[in-house]
């Protein structure tokens, strides 16, 4: 048996190295996100499979899922994931979609010499398809 399948690592431990405070994996747990094993004292026990999930819970965070898809993501019945991820990567790409005229815009704001930066054209262009048609 590797030492990693004897669930070395604490709560604490796993929080420390993740740079979360422990009431956020007990509420993971609760959640049914995290299932550590315990010990013969009832501690919990995070193995390498806990500390997995722990970073597919993060990436998934930081990707703009919420606690709720990430259930569905992870869950052994798959039940309601594909549409969890379908609307999931229709949301990524609407996301992106604004980073990107946000960058457009950040970028040219940088390379514009107008004094009011509304006022230019150009920049005004980048807000446009939030503006629609202005009444002339």
């Amino acid at each position: 048996m590797k030492s990693s399948d004897r669930h070395p690592w604490s709560i604490g431990d796993v929080a420390e190295r993740f740079a979360l405070p422990t009431h956020v994996l007990r509420h993971w747990e609760s959640m049914g996100l995290l299932t550590p094993a315990r010990d013969s004292g009832g501690r919990r026990r995070y193995g390498e499979d806990d500390i997995v999930r722990v970073a597919v819970i993060l990436r998934s965070k930081a990707a703009g899922m919420s606690l709720d898809q990430i259930v569905h993501l992870l869950e052994r019945d798959m039940t309601g994931r594909h549409e969890v991820l379908h609307a999931h990567l229709d949301d990524l790409d609407r996301r992106m979609a604004e980073m990107r005229h946000s960058k457009a815009m950040t970028e040219h704001a940088l390379r514009c010499s107008a004094h009011d930066i509304a006022a230019c054209p150009r920049f005004r262009a980048e807000v446009s398809d939030i503006i629609g048609d202005l009444p002339r």
